[in-house]
């Protein structure tokens, strides 16, 4: 192959990896089987290489998900013997640059998607690092072969952004035999399959209405390349700038209303804080009408006692009083009864001396 055919290709992936954040999400998680809020942050980190013979790998990128996780995805057309070590080497040199302790490599989790014939590529290539008496690790990269995945494959793991190298099914059979049953098959690839995929999923909300429009941009521009030399035109007439604009437009509506949304969250947030400290001061309000209950009926209660007190301390005072008035009579009746023994002592004493005389 070309070096000017592998940069067309190349550069229609490099551009499926830049679509929307939603659609890059759904890819990785549907290639790595992870499951990614659709909204985490992606950083794209590219890379390049050149071999002796000048030949570039088709698309090589490192993604790394909300900061922390990284994804190696390299594209190639046929088999490379060279592929696992190419990206062992890029992965390391990621993987120093990023280090985040000095004592630890992170590598990030390696893909390689073939779009072309992939019958002799190996579901998992390997990699064995000696390091002598430490021991030996088995480095492991994964494959992706596109080919031998249905189209309905393709949109249940949500691998939509990939779609224009649907193209390819059908480019050897095509070449071998330019009959008007094949041509049919190429049409019903690009109605069905292709654009029909493309609309399913931007209805289902995998993709937005800008990546539609490229999505569609880049399979007409793969279409012109592999297949210049049919007529086309009937094939890809549902693929005019009109239906391109119009989903571009409809991007742009619901962007809007995706904004209008927002703003909406953000003021029903707003209401609702406000309801929620409505609720803490209703609960508070009770709380203290319960706790304020409570001390009436305490207040009540020590009334009550205050004034079986205040009636027992009259009762009280008033046995005091004739008590005290009591011990005063008798103090006076004591009183008198002393004077009348002194008295009675006096004449007793007085008559007791006329005695003794007699």
């Amino acid at each position: 192959m070309s070096i000017k055919i592998r940069e067309i290709y190349d550069r229609i992936f490099k551009k499926i990896l830049t679509l929307s954040n939603k659609s890059v999400i759904n890819l990785i998680n549907g290639l790595f089987d992870t499951d990614y809020p659709l909204d985490s942050v992606i950083t794209y980190h590219w890379t390049e290489m050149v071999d002796d013979d000048l030949r570039k790998t088709l698309a090589d990128t490192i993604i790394t998900v909300n900061g922390c996780d990284s994804y190696h995805i390299e594209a190639q057309m046929y088999t490379d013997d060279d592929i696992v070590m190419r990206v062992f080497n890029y992965s390391y040199g990621h993987s120093v640059q990023y280090r985040k302790y000095e004592e630890e490599l992170v590598f990030p989790v390696p893909k390689i998607i073939y779009f072309g014939d992939a019958k002799n590529v190996p579901d998992t290539y390997k990699l064995v690092l000696n390091f002598k008496e430490q021991g030996k690790f088995e480095y492991k990269v994964k494959t992706f072969k596109y080919q031998e995945h249905s189209i309905e494959e393709i949109n249940n793991m949500k691998l939509i952004i990939l779609i224009p190298f649907e193209l390819l099914k059908l480019r050897e059979l095509l070449k071998k035999e330019r009959t008007e049953e094949n041509l049919n098959a190429l049409k019903n690839l690009v109605r069905k399959d292709i654009i029909g995929s493309i609309q399913k999923n931007y209805e289902v909300g995998n993709i937005t209405g800008s990546d539609v429009g490229r999505l569609m941009q880049l399979t007409k521009k793969l279409y012109n390349h592999l297949y210049s030399e049919y007529e086309q035109l009937e094939v890809i007439e549902e693929m005019d700038e009109s239906l391109i604009l119009e989903y571009e437009d409809l991007d742009r509506k619901y962007a809007e209303i995706d904004r209008r949304q927002m703003e909406n969250e953000k003021k029903l947030t707003m209401l609702g804080n406000i309801e929620e400290k409505y609720k803490a001061a209703k609960e508070s309000l009770e709380q203290a009408k319960t706790e304020y209950e409570q001390t009436k009926l305490e207040y009540e209660q020590t009334k009550l006692e205050y004034e079986q007190t205040k009636l027992e301390y009259e009762q009280t005072k008033l046995e005091y009083k004739q008590t005290k008035t009591e011990y005063a009579r008798l103090t006076k009746e004591n009183e008198e009864k002393d004077k009348l023994i002194k008295k009675l002592m006096e004449e007793n004493a007085k008559l007791k001396v006329e005695t003794d005389w007699i």
